[in-house]
This record gives structure tokens, sequence and C-alpha cells, in this order.
């Protein structure tokens, strides 16, 4: 489980920049054409992934370097992005996801660039319509469940959200903090979709008199509080419809079953973009890059490196996500420009409410 740890979303700012890839010529790094930086967020693989050779086969290819700048959390990341909008620290950034979209393009962060999306799915690119950024991947975060511990104790599986408010579970979930964390703002943006901006707050009311646990971020949940991975007391985790592949993937001694499941209508759906930052001096090798993030090559290797889906359909997935992982036929959503309008609001609110 430890690619998992990919997704989690922390507070603090990492400041290392990593060289991904050598320039064909064998010269070092310098700033110009030639060499770009990507902007990513401080959970993407710096060294020895796929995802990793694959930008170095980008660089033998083109000829164009690529410098990795690790910018901190998502929020941290598009932060600073809007500060230096015009005069950015990089050339591409990737990682903002649609919930912090809308604030990207509000504040003018990207360059607009219509590159070639016919392999992609026209709900992923909806959300930018003006090339404003790129749809690159999309996960799910979902509440998953220990399957042998229902099995054991002869319990059925939660279908709905409202069942996790059922007496029949108390004291059985835990979440994740959405004022620190990803997959907790996910949760929290589900209930939101569900019942409403008037409505989630009586729900939240009754999983908290129901025993919820919150924790402050994913690592915590699942590594320590959840029963299948942690040896915890909570059979019931929000974490990522992909969970159950990278279980089996993980597993020692090997397995060839999934141990964890998924609720399907509890998972809302993420997607991640990468967009060219405004005002690079780089343009063109930029516009090259994007191209490469939606390339079959680069795409194949995010299952197995970030645990997501690729955007590009065209990309065949790994066996373990067709015979484990969860897609929701029709998963959560929230429209990005509400979620961008009303997050701050609804965190305070939710940490009043539960927290106190």
């Amino acid at each position: 489980m430890n690619v998992l740890r990919h997704r989690i979303t922390a507070l603090t700012i990492a400041a290392a920049t990593v060289t991904l890839a050598t320039a064909a010529c064998g010269s070092s790094h310098v700033d110009g054409p030639g060499s770009i930086t990507l902007v990513a967020y401080d959970s993407f693989p710096e060294a020895d992934t796929a995802l990793n050779d694959a930008l170095a086969s980008f660089t033998d290819e083109t000829g164009i370097e690529v410098d990795l700048l690790i910018a901190g959390d998502t929020g941290t990341m598009l932060s600073k992005a809007s500060l230096t909008a015009g005069n950015p620290e990089g050339d591409v950034m990737w990682g903002v996801d649609n919930t912090f979209l809308s604030r990207a393009i509000d504040d003018d962060v990207f360059e607009p660039y219509e590159t070639n999306t016919d392999h992609i799915p026209a709900d992923l690119t909806a959300l930018a319509p003006a090339g404003e950024a790129t749809p690159v991947d999309f996960g799910d975060v979902c509440v998953n469940y220990d399957i042998a511990f229902f099995d054991d104790a002869g319990l059925e599986v939660p279908e709905t959200l409202d069942d996790l408010a059922d007496p029949r579970y108390a004291d059985l979930l835990v979440v994740e903090n959405p004022a620190t964390s990803s997959p907790g703002m996910a949760f929290l943006l589900a209930t939101i979709d569900e019942y409403g901006e008037d409505g989630w707050q009586a729900y939240w009311s009754a999983l908290d008199a129901n025993g919820v646990e919150v924790v402050d971020g994913w690592s915590e949940a699942y590594y320590e509080r959840f029963t299948w991975a942690g040896g915890g007391s909570r059979p019931m985790v929000v974490s990522y419809g992909t969970s159950p592949p990278a279980e089996v993937i993980f597993a020692d001694p090997p397995r060839d079953d999934a141990p964890t499941g998924v609720i399907e209508s509890t998972c809302f759906r993420q997607i991640e973009f990468a967009g060219i930052l405004r005002g690079t001096d780089n343009l063109a090798e930029a516009q090259q890059l994007i191209d490469f993030l939606i390339s079959d090559s680069l795409q194949a290797t995010l299952p197995l490196t970030l645990f997501v889906y690729p955007s590009n359909g065209s990309v065949e997935l790994p066996p373990e996500f067709i015979d484990f992982a969860v897609i929701p036929d029709d998963p959560r959503t929230l429209d990005p420009a509400v979620i961008d309008a009303n997050r701050a609001a609804w965190v305070d609110e939710w940490t009043q409410l539960v927290l106190g």
C-alpha cells in the first residue's frame, strides 16, 4: 500500500526541486528554451517510478529537459501560482483538481491551450471548455470497508450514506478532517451533493451521534484506525475506489482477491488537471509537455504509480484495476464554481458542528 501514500494531501510545503531528466545533449539544466519546470503537488512521485521514466523518455524524444518543482499540497500550490500568475515559478502545473479548478481559472493562472483531447471523455474536458487546463487523470474518494469484518460479524454492508448514520453501524466509521485532508474534503462534498447546502448539517449531526471518528489525514485513518490495514477498531474508512486493487498488488503474502470493498454510492469524483502557467518563457516546450501528459505512454503509467485512472480512454488498464477497482456509474460531483465559492464557509461550519 505504500504507493497509495502518494494520494495523501499534507499541510507542509516541500521545497525540493528534483531533476527528472537530462537534456539529450547531456548538458546540465539551465533555464531557457530546451528546459522546462513541471510544478506538482507534494504527493507526486519524485523518482524511481514508471511515471518518472516516462517523463525521462519525453526528454529523449524532444531534447526538452523536465525539472520537477514540488510546491506543497494542492491548495498551497495553487495559492502560490495565483500570486505569481504572469511571472510563474515554472512552466506547467499538474495537480489542480475539480475542487480548485474554478479558482485557478478565475485567477488567470493558466495560458489556454487546446491539445488533442479526442481520447478524453467529454465529461472530463467539459470543466475547462476553452482549454484552460487539460484533464490528466481521475479517481473517486469513497467509503471502503473491511470485507472479513462484516462477514465475521454477520452484518450487512451499508449501501448508502443514510446507512452510515444507522445505529447498526455505530462507532464503525473513521473519516478525515476536511480542513486538513483532500479525501476528507471530498467526503464532505459527497454529503453536500446528497443532502444539499441546507441539509448536510443534519446528516453530519447524525453521523456524529452515531460515533463517527475524525482524524487529520488519510494515512492515520487507513493505517492506524482501519481494521484491515491498521489493526484499529474501525471497519469503514474514507479512502479511494482504487484502494482494493492496491491491497492485492502489494499483498504480502500474495493474494488474488481484494480484502476490502467500496460503497459505490458514497464515491465523489476527483479530476486532476495540468495546465500551462501564464507567463512562461517556454510556451512551445510547455505545449509539447501537455501533449505528452495525455499520450498513451505517459497515461499508461498512472494506475500503478498514482493509483488513478488515466484520462485517456484508449489506455488499457492493469488487470487488478479491471477486477477490483470501482468506477461508479454516477459518481457524486459538484460545480467547481460552487465549491470554490463555499469551501471555506463549509469547512468552518463543519468544524463547529463536528469538532465543537
